[in-house]
């Protein structure tokens, strides 16, 4: 008893040693409540709080060395679990809505029967009712509304519709739920769409500065008819337009129209679309019809010093995004046409890459015509353009879009393959940078804006580039699928003329007999009634062609007659089609092409078979 008292005794005197000792070294210690003149602490001191939080933590400690994979992957997804639930007010309900979702949705794997989804899909807008305006937001329960909207009945759409009014605003700026906004106005009806373009009053210009906004905007423009695409316009033209709708002129949708109609002034209106159009561009939003649209109307009535600004800050990749609609290539050309030359090389930089898809599109194309016939650089066209169209060649002669950069440059300007509206289009420009007066304006050509003439322009671009060779030698190939399809057939008539103003045949003359000798060959193929491929002289497309070159070309009427009709004419008079081409010789200007057909062709005219030529018929 007496040891184990002593053990006691000496413990005790031990500690209170040690608890002395620990007392007198925070007392010296120069950390203690330290502070430096400043008033704060030094760095690497931790209040005492800070030790007091974690020593109060009641959580269990887990060994996770001891734990199971298995085990390690449930903690972690309860642990997910439980921080969604904390942070997404329905977070049950969306999870609900995806299982939902996989019942009625439509996949590769597996179809739905009509009966069943419609189930699905009314058990699901009945779940989210009432919180539609909520959950709308989200990236699971949007797709599943995106889903309803599409299978539910008129009803049900109408009812998601209604309870979405009051917050498309909200929600048209939202990454996710921009998809539904956009779902519900293609099924909206007619006075849904009307209300919708109503309750964009106001809010128009800043949706249109907003990455996700602007792509609403331009869905309900691409919805919206004539009348309410020119209110959407009006309230980016002019503050007056923007706060009174009663302003608003229904049957006016020029800007220059506007301006003169409601006596609006003409500096505030370009004040106003530079202020709009500026955040748009800085933005790089480009892609939308609407903002081209209004590009257009800007430049109507731009001075010079603002033209020039926007045709600075359009030259690069933004005037590429804007090539495939109709508005944004007039942009584009008027770009290509009052732009200086830094700025047009650096258009023609960005399309590198993009020709071949610029040259077979519909509005596009005509910004590439635009460039071969405007820009002086041909060295560098021939770099950046023609070294990419010549590898496909053939596929843009049989492009109905894509022939079209090549028969500018062998007709241009031709109203055989160009509509009135597009000859209006390459003829824009704009009038505050362009020096001529109103008449002269209305009657100017194209290629005046640049400074080589024309003609030595196309003859660097065609002969020197070497593109009118490998155009000769592609017709040459593949000439039968040219001349009888509708879209080859003019490449095949102008290449074999020589171009307008036989500008090939300044270098390429033994190709173009080459060529001529095909034809005649591919005519002289004997007709029977075996063969299943139609002759070309019985072809629809291909017959016109030749009796057009048998008119206006007496090179290859000679090469014609000498192959392939002299001493055959009877087969031929007796069809329909090649009746014509038959025709064409004693229709000729030429007297010595008239002269070929004379002896061959007087049986028939004096049995009457070749009616109607008595006035023309050779003496």
């Amino acid at each position: 008893m007496g040891d184990s008292t002593k053990r006691k005794r000496g413990s005790e005197i031990i500690d209170s040693n040690k608890s002395k000792t620990i007392k007198s070294n925070q007392s010296h210690s120069p950390h203690k409540n330290a502070k430096t003149k400043t008033g704060k602490k030094p760095l690497g001191i931790k209040s005492a709080g800070t030790y007091a939080k974690k020593s109060k933590s009641n959580a269990p400690i887990v060994d996770k060395s001891q734990m199971s994979k298995r085990d390690l992957r449930l903690a972690s997804k309860e642990k997910t679990e439980a921080r969604k639930k904390r942070r997404k007010q329905h977070y049950n309900l969306e999870k609900e809505l995806a299982i939902l979702w996989e019942k009625f949705r439509v996949s590769k794997a597996r179809t739905v029967v009509k009966e069943d989804r419609s189930k699905f899909v009314s058990e699901a807008l009945v779940k989210m009712r009432g919180k539609i305006p909520e959950i709308a937001g989200s990236h699971v329960s949007s797709r599943v509304l995106q889903s309803c909207v599409k299978f539910c009945s008129q009803a049900e759409r109408d009812s998601v519709f209604e309870e979405l009014r009051p917050h498309f605003i909200t929600l048209s700026t939202n990454v996710y739920a921009v998809h539904l906004v956009n779902k519900l106005l293609d099924t909206a009806s007619k006075n849904q769409l009307e209300w919708f373009i109503s309750s964009l009053h106001g809010h128009v210009s800043s949706l249109l500065r907003h990455v996700v906004g602007s792509v609403v905007i331009e869905h309900a423009f691409h919805l919206s008819n004539a009348s309410q695409k020119r209110r959407l316009l009006s309230e980016l033209y002019s503050a007056e337009l923007q706060l009174f709708k009663d302003m608003t002129v229904n049957n006016e949708g020029r800007i220059v129209d506007i301006i003169s109609k409601i006596g609006l002034q003409k500096p505030s209106v370009v004040q106003h679309m530079t202020s709009v159009i500026q955040p748009i561009l800085e933005k790089g939003i480009a892609d939308h019809s609407i903002i081209h649209t209004l590009l257009l109307e800007y430049f109507s009535i731009a001075d010079k010093t603002s033209a020039r600004d926007v045709i600075l800050q359009l030259s690069g990749s933004l005037l590429v995004r804007m090539l495939h609609t109709r508005d944004g290539s007039k942009v584009g050309i008027l770009c290509i046409k009052h732009g200086q030359a830094k700025e047009r090389k650096k258009i023609i930089k960005t399309m590198k890459g993009l020709i071949s898809k610029i040259a077979i599109d519909r509005h596009s194309c005509l910004v590439l015509i635009s460039i071969l016939s405007l820009v002086d650089d041909t060295k560098f066209l021939t770099k950046i353009v023609i070294c990419e169209l010549q590898p496909i060649l053939k596929n843009l002669l049989l492009d109905k879009n894509g022939r079209r950069p090549i028969l500018q440059l062998l007709h241009p300007y031709c109203q055989s393959y160009f509509s009135q509206d597009e000859l209006v289009s390459l003829n824009l420009l704009v009038p505050s940078l362009c020096e001529k007066d109103n008449e002269k304006l209305e009657k100017s050509n194209v290629a005046e804006c640049g400074k080589k003439d024309p003609v030595v322009r196309r003859y660097e671009l065609l002969i020197d580039s070497g593109l009118a060779e490998s155009l000769v030698n592609t017709c040459i190939e593949n000439l039968e699928e040219l001349i009888f399809s509708q879209n080859g057939k003019d490449v095949i008539y102008e290449v074999a003329m020589g171009g307008v103003d036989k500008i090939l045949f300044q270098s390429l003359s033994e190709k173009l007999s080459n060529l001529h000798e095909a034809i005649a060959s591919l005519a002289a193929k004997p007709k029977t009634d075996e063969s299943k491929e139609e002759h070309v002289f019985l072809n629809f497309h291909a017959n016109r062609i030749i009796r057009k070159l048998i008119l206006e070309c007496p090179s290859f009427a000679t090469t014609l007659w000498k192959s392939a009709l002299k001493g055959n004419c009877q087969m031929w008079v007796d069809q329909g089609h090649s009746l014509k081409v038959v025709k064409a010789y004693l229709e000729s200007s030429d007297s010595e092409v008239r002269d070929l057909a004379k002896t061959d062709l007087q049986p028939f005219i004096d049995s009457g078979m070749l009616k109607g030529l008595d006035c023309i018929q050779p003496e």
